[in-house]
């Protein structure tokens, strides 16, 4: 057969050069998602947020996705109309987003600028700089999660049965690179403004967008060659589509598995830096590093596990395995003392085995027609829960350190105690050891081969 009439999929440089370039753009999402984690005492220092503030700020992020549905919609639109619209659409939305939240940081806008007088004359007992870097937030969020979406998707359609596992793990490999530098990156840049890592961060989402215009170009390539050769055409999309997915068991406990697991991993890594700072008095700029170590850890071991589901499979099994290994950590770090470098080490590999095996397990469950609304539908079951544990972390860290304020803190006067937040994230982790029992239960009837090699 002439390299005409090949499927550019087959072309083994340009599959993975556009996987490269597609994952700039979600470690740019990343990036940005992170870089606010180290700001957390400054926000309270500047700004004059209390936890359950940045708790409230945090949580903008999932708003969109839990209430309005957009991962949903996002994937029934990728599905729908295809990944160029979705993606330009999406992509766009997070740029514009952090802009909105660095200009709510801002000290011109802070000093009175345009619209402080608006945003301060409702709902005064939250500040405007609160009210306009959420809104910034909930814009990024609205953007960020379906474009996650169409990233995994435009994987999928690149990778269909040729080393998907392996290529999903090295795509969260390098996003997860992003989110680890955002970690390092942003002490550094604190000084002389500590405004600029928000800066830093929507130019990276800048020119992530100006990427995944130039993928457009290759996307567009890629239908007309398909349609050339006569390659397997896909079901067009249906609304029906969706309750099919909700009334399968093994679609229901893998997406009860990713939101237990996202929940007790995302919030937690925005508190992280300020609970080291607390529980073991390092300084912003350790804290950070330890932090990113985490995911450091995953851009070595995810990759890797990748490979081993697809050439070994197990991936039901490797999902219990990644359950436990994140029940262990948030025990040792709520009730122990010892050194944080090792439980952040074991998140690191719990964040590589559950990813790993979790999302090309979906492409097993779900056919290619259905593949955007099935991840839109878990980020949006996700996002609730990044939404409600960002939230609940705040709230209890508030009420479990009563009359304790920034300004103690920041004065060395006083630690916040994160005995309580972090007791609930472990737990979070215990159910997602029981839907990932059930999964791996239910896929011996279902028969969609989870601990099967994955095809080649």
């Amino acid at each position: 057969m002439s390299t005409m009439s090949l499927s550019f999929r087959e072309n083994k440089a340009l599959r993975w050069g556009i996987l490269l370039l597609i994952s700039f753009v979600m470690a740019a999402n990343y990036y940005f998602y992170d870089a606010l984690s180290p700001l957390k005492q400054k926000m309270g220092e500047v700004l004059g947020f209390s936890s359950s503030d940045f708790g409230f700020f945090i949580a903008a992020y999932s708003l969109p996705n839990v209430f309005l549905l957009m991962s949903v919609l996002g994937g029934m639109i990728a599905d729908r109309f295809g990944i160029r619209i979705t993606g330009f659409l999406f992509v766009l939305f997070m740029f514009i987003g952090a802009c909105v939240t660095w200009y709510g940081a801002s000290a011109y806008f802070n000093a009175g600028g345009f619209g402080y007088d608006f945003m301060g004359s409702f709902w005064k007992s939250k500040s405007p700089a609160l009210k306009v870097m959420s809104l910034g937030y909930f814009i990024f969020g609205l953007g960020a999660e379906t474009s996650i979406v169409v990233i995994t998707k435009t994987v999928v359609k690149w990778f269909k049965g040729k080393e998907i596992a392996f290529a999903l793990g090295i795509n969260l490999a390098i996003a997860r690179l992003g989110a680890a530098m955002s970690l390092i990156v942003t002490p550094q840049l604190m000084e002389p403004k500590w405004t600029t890592p928000i800066w830093f961060g929507a130019l990276l989402l800048g020119i992530g967008f100006l990427l995944f215009v130039l993928y457009m170009g290759f996307d567009l390539r890629f239908d007309r060659r398909e349609k050339e050769i006569s390659v397997e055409v896909e079901e067009p999309f249906r609304l029906k589509d969706i309750k099919l997915l909700l009334t399968n068991r093994s679609f229901i406990y893998i997406a009860l598995l990713c939101v237990t697991f996202y929940s007790a991993v995302f919030p937690f890594m925005k508190y992280a830096p300020d609970l080291l700072q607390n529980k073991f008095s390092f300084s912003e700029k350790l804290s950070g590093i330890i932090s990113s170590s985490v995911y450091f850890g995953t851009i070595l071991f995810t990759p890797l596990f990748g490979w081993f589901t697809d050439t070994k499979g197990k991936s039901a099994s490797v999902m219990v395995y990644g359950s436990l290994l994140l029940v262990l950590v948030h025990l040792i770090l709520s009730l122990t003392s010892l050194t944080p470098i090792i439980p952040m080490v074991m998140l690191g590999i719990a964040f590589s085995l559950i990813p790993a095996a979790m999302w090309p397990s979906v492409t097993k469950i779900v056919t290619q027609s259905r593949i955007g609304t099935a991840y839109g539908l878990m980020f949006s079951i996700q996002n609730l829960g990044l939404w409600g544990f960002a939230l609940l972390i705040g709230m209890v860290l508030d009420k479990s350190n009563p009359g304790i304020t920034a300004d103690m803190v920041r004065a060395g006067v006083a630690k916040l105690d994160y005995t309580n937040p972090i007791l609930m994230l472990a737990g979070l982790g215990l159910l997602g050891m029981v839907f990932a029992f059930l999964l791996k239960r239910e896929d011996k009837v279902s028969g969609y081969g989870l601990e099967l090699p994955n095809k080649k």
